[in-house]
């Protein structure tokens, strides 16, 4: 049987590395893209694994790799949209350039990422489009209001999506992970700052200080999201949300069956906010 090819966008760490890795210990073609492919070590030395430029910002990125994976590999499967980031702070003083480059990568970059792609897929009447949102597309937090924001989009998109592609054999899947234990709130994640607006800073940093020590007791290795996502691309369902990580599937379990007063309750006592 021929080996199967999956394009994998933010590969250079976290869930988008494991996932690559993963897809290649199962004998699958990994087009493995990031945006500084000259810095990456680990996945040049799986041999069915291909590192490529790719910067889900600039439409030029995506356009030439596209053309450059299916020169090389000859068709395409499966596409992973995992590159994204997060924005932590008080949304009044996240400034205008901080919330659209985190939309210009979490959403359009998604968006145009898929686009670029679906040409291939519908053509060829069949493929998996695999949208790697969070548990914060259906549950929230404070402080983190734009990334829920982009997070709830990729969700209403990928449910639309799946309709209209339904006709063309082409399956559409979300993710939702909890809390990874990866380097997120490092280079993933940007801050909003201000010297002036001091009135947040109380509060910021009590659900700081809670929020990473509940990280510690309840996140998830990447190695379990890449599962998760292969179970998507392999279980042959129509299935369109697979929850990863047990966090994740507590908090949206308690909205779902308890209703949002239930939740923001939960949410209020846990981090002390009045």
């Amino acid at each position: 049987m021929e080996k199967k090819t999956v394009v994998i966008t933010g590969a250079s760490s976290g869930i988008g590395k494991e996932t690559a890795k993963y897809f290649a210990e199962k004998g699958w073609k990994v087009a493995a893209t990031m945006r500084s492919p000259e810095r990456e070590t680990e996945l040049t030395q799986i041999e069915n694994v291909k590192i490529y430029s790719l910067d889900v910002t600039n439409q030029e990125t995506i356009s030439k790799t596209y053309e450059g994976i299916l020169k090389e590999f000859g068709t395409i499967d499966v596409l992973v949209n995992n590159a994204g980031y997060s924005l932590f702070g008080p949304f009044e003083i996240s400034t205008d350039e901080q919330i659209r480059r985190e939309f210009d990568v979490n959403v359009f970059g998604l968006f145009n990422t898929t686009r670029t792609f679906l040409k291939h897929f519908r053509e060829n009447k069949k493929g998996i489009i695999v949208n790697v949102a969070s548990s914060a597309g259906k549950t929230t937090l404070p402080f983190i209001s734009t990334y829920n924001s982009t997070k709830f989009a990729v969700e209403g998109f990928t449910e639309s999506l799946s309709y209209e592609l339904n006709d063309f054999g082409i399956k559409v899947k979300l993710i939702e992970p909890g809390v990874i234990k990866t380097d997120f709130t490092g280079r993933s994640m940007d801050h909003a700052k201000s010297e002036t607006i001091t009135d947040y800073n109380a509060s910021l940093s009590n659900f700081y200080s809670l929020a990473t020590g509940d990280s510690q007791q309840i996140s998830s290795e990447p190695t379990l999201v890449a599962e998760v996502i292969y179970e998507a691309v392999t279980d042959g369902t129509n299935t369109l949300r697979y929850i990863a990580g047990e966090d994740a599937k507590q908090a949206i379990s308690i909205r779902e069956t308890q209703g949002d007063e239930a939740y923001v309750s939960m949410i209020k006592e846990r981090f002390a906010l009045k």
